[in-house]
């Protein structure tokens, strides 16, 4: 099975996303609280800053592809 070099490098940002969304994000959030229902409930609000990331970048990237002619 051949990779293209779109794929691969969707792949490869996929991964530093999780590591750092678990690293940076969850982490810090599981370590902070005693109990295990806070934990749960800290890493299931976490959900929440990842889906607020995802969509801020994905509206930066959606602005650039959208104005690139111009400018370009």
């Amino acid at each position: 099975m051949d990779l293209t070099t779109t794929e691969l490098t969707i792949a490869l940002a996929s991964g530093l996303v999780v590591s750092s969304y678990v690293g940076l994000i969850v982490m810090p959030a599981w370590r902070c609280y005693g109990r295990m229902w806070e934990k749960v409930a800290a890493s299931f609000l976490t959900l929440f800053i990842l889906a607020t990331l995802l969509g801020v970048g994905t509206a930066i990237g959606l602005a650039v592809v959208w104005s690139y002619d111009q400018y370009a």
